[in-house]
């Protein structure tokens, strides 16, 4: 049986965390905010006037003390994040962790270990924040790649970017779990897992730095099936969003900035429909997903993400993206890294398809 409420907590209250989770969870009917910690003065007092109902907490380790909390949302410097989800878990209290799970696959499969544990004596939920894989742009391409509408497919590539800004310390260096590869590469790579229901077998990729240490890269995907997928991404350059995914029937594109609807191009017409739209509509798409550029809440899939997370709370069943996704995007993307270093393409063709470890069907 589903429960009505769920008592929730905030565990870090950066401006993306007061501007997009925050106010998701206060407007969704299904979750009651109880509780937040934030050693930031300024953060904490600026959650306070907001939720004054909740208690503020400057430790986390004092809110997952909290009587009632039943699960967290997790929006910290990617560093703590593994340190913070065992945390919670071995509090038994249901978790949404932003990605990445961890900034070291021994750090997440310390993760996944506490979740296993957590979950064999009540049913937790562990759910990892790919929140793309619930646009509506990529939910339709992976319905049209599922429906065979494309033929046989040849390749994909992806471009995820964004302008030179002030990044925190923290997201300036690897070893505080900066970088591009953690930031936007991890998200693309979880969506060609998504997108394709496929694995991952072999990595090539060459890192470059040009305003913060490894701000750029090129990757080169092989999935298990044979299909290549390049992917661009960097944090100094334009902001752009984009997956081509190309078949014999066809190609698709979802361009998540520019475009409310994915365009659909045959191979026997030189210009897809889309593309003979006129001028002052095609202005017009463009102006409205300026403002999603601008403003992260006016993306849409960070809300169906965290109603998943609270759906999955009530009804006790399984949640996809989970940990175990979570892992496995950052064991490609430490692939990677070891590519990008050696100049040579990393094999990982010899690890096993993940499973949801409450069933034996394979992670969708």
């Amino acid at each position: 049986m589903s429960k009505s409420i769920c008592k929730l907590g905030l565990i870090g209250c950066g401006s993306i965390a007061q501007a997009v989770h925050l106010n998701i969870l206060l407007r969704l009917p299904m979750v009651e905010v109880v509780a937040f910690a934030e050693p930031d003065f300024q953060r904490r007092t600026a959650v306070e006037k907001r939720v004054p109902g909740a208690i503020a907490y400057t430790d986390y380790r004092e809110l997952l003390e909290h009587p009632d909390l039943e699960g967290v949302v997790i929006c910290l410097p990617s560093a703590m994040h593994a340190e913070v989800a065992i945390a919670a878990l071995q509090q038994g209290k249901h978790i949404y962790l932003e990605k990445p799970i961890a900034i070291s696959t021994p750090e997440a499969e310390a993760v996944i270990a506490a979740w296993q544990q957590a979950d064999a004596v009540s049913n937790v939920v562990g759910m990892i924040g790919f929140n793309y894989r619930f646009n509506p742009l990529y939910t339709a391409a992976k319905q049209v790649i599922q429906s065979g509408q494309l033929g046989q497919l040849v390749s994909a590539r992806a471009v995820f970017s964004y302008p030179l800004g002030t990044a925190p310390p923290w997201k300036r260096k690897r070893v505080s779990g900066g970088g591009i590869l953690l930031d936007l590469a991890l998200h693309d790579v979880d969506l060609a897992r998504f997108l394709f229901n496929a694995e991952i077998d072999a990595v090539s990729a060459e890192l470059q730095s040009h305003g913060y240490e490894d701000d750029t890269a090129a990757i080169q995907l092989r999935l298990n099936g044979g299909m290549l997928i390049q992917i661009f991404t960097s944090m100094s350059t334009i902001d752009e969003a984009r997956w081509e995914i190309y078949g014999q029937q066809g190609k698709l594109t979802a361009d998540r900035y520019r475009e409310t609807a994915i365009e659909l191009t045959l191979p026997q017409r030189p210009y897809s429909r889309r593309s003979q739209l006129g001028t002052s509509v095609r202005a017009a798409v463009r102006a409205l997903n300026l403002q999603k550029i601008l403003s992260p809440t006016l993306e849409p899939s960070y809300q169906q993400a965290l109603t998943q997370f609270a759906t999955a709370i009530q009804s006790g069943q399984a949640v996809s993206p989970d940990l175990q996704d979570g892992l496995r995007a950052l064991t490609i993307i430490e692939a990677a890294e070891t590519a990008a270093r050696t100049g040579k393409t990393v094999s990982l063709a010899a690890q096993p398809t993940l499973t949801d470890h409450r069933s034996t069907s394979p992670v969708a």
